[in-house]
């Protein structure tokens, strides 16, 4: 994995700052504990929208560059298609480098 992005969202699953899954984002999102949103570029329309439209409400940034395989590689887990960074410092990172 070369991309720098990608290894900071690696980073961030280590160190327990990622909540995973569509739901539990939305969630963190709504209660301001997402700083960061990952949108896998392969998910279905009504889960973009859905995200899309929640990051938008809730001024919450939201990349959406990496496939689902790229971002499931990162975090070491199967089928990551949507993922919420907690913590700020790896979020303001993240930002910094997209």
């Amino acid at each position: 994995m070369n991309d720098k992005i990608l290894n900071y969202v690696g980073l961030a699953t280590g160190a327990n700052k990622t909540i995973n899954g569509e739901e539990k984002t939305i969630e963190a999102v709504k209660s301001n504990k997402a700083a960061l949103v990952f949108l896998a570029s392969d998910a279905g329309k009504s889960t973009s929208k859905r995200m899309n439209d929640k990051c938008k409400s809730y001024n919450v940034t939201i990349i959406d560059k990496y496939t689902n395989e790229e971002l499931s590689k990162a975090t070491g887990a199967y089928n990551r298609v949507v993922l919420a960074i907690t913590d700020h410092g790896f979020a303001r990172k993240i930002k910094e480098l997209s």
